[in-house]
């Protein structure tokens, strides 16, 4: 017999839980929102940076709460935003998370979730994601 959808749910909850409590660890906030918010912020600006079919294949491997978060808005039809320089990415993601009271540094929290994304998505995904970013925006990847 399979789980119940309530039991789905749940289960979709504690990990969504597990990776908002590893990025409040890793920005030192105790904030689920803010984490949330982080998370947000970062998976958008790097889903609009890659291409329809990889910014898909990154969605797959996210747990189902967060999944929904990155595909928030999302234009799989548009042209992938071309910005290839460090400021910008960090301009874009800083912009979501404008009046959020414990605001961090855009770089500290598109560090803490890229490590988050590392640990929690295949390697080779990864490895596949970075290829395509340039070298400035990658050299935010731990």
């Amino acid at each position: 017999m399979g789980q119940s959808a309530y039991e789905l749910f749940d289960e979709a909850i504690q990990k969504t839980q597990v990776w908002l409590n590893e990025i409040g660890r890793e920005l030192a906030w105790e904030s689920g929102a803010g984490a949330l918010l982080a998370l947000r912020a970062t998976l958008h600006a790097l889903r609009d940076r890659l291409p329809a079919g990889e910014a898909a294949q990154l969605g797959a491997q996210l747990p189902l709460l967060i999944r929904g978060l990155y595909y928030e808005g999302w234009r799989p039809a548009a042209e992938p935003w071309k910005e290839r320089h460090r400021e910008g990415f960090l301009a874009r993601v800083g912009h979501e998370l404008r009046g959020y009271a414990h605001q961090k540094e855009p770089e500290a929290v598109v560090r803490a979730v890229f490590r988050v994304l590392s640990q929690r998505v295949s390697e080779g995904e990864i490895d596949d994601v970075e290829k395509l970013l340039p070298s400035e925006v990658r050299a935010l990847w731990p």
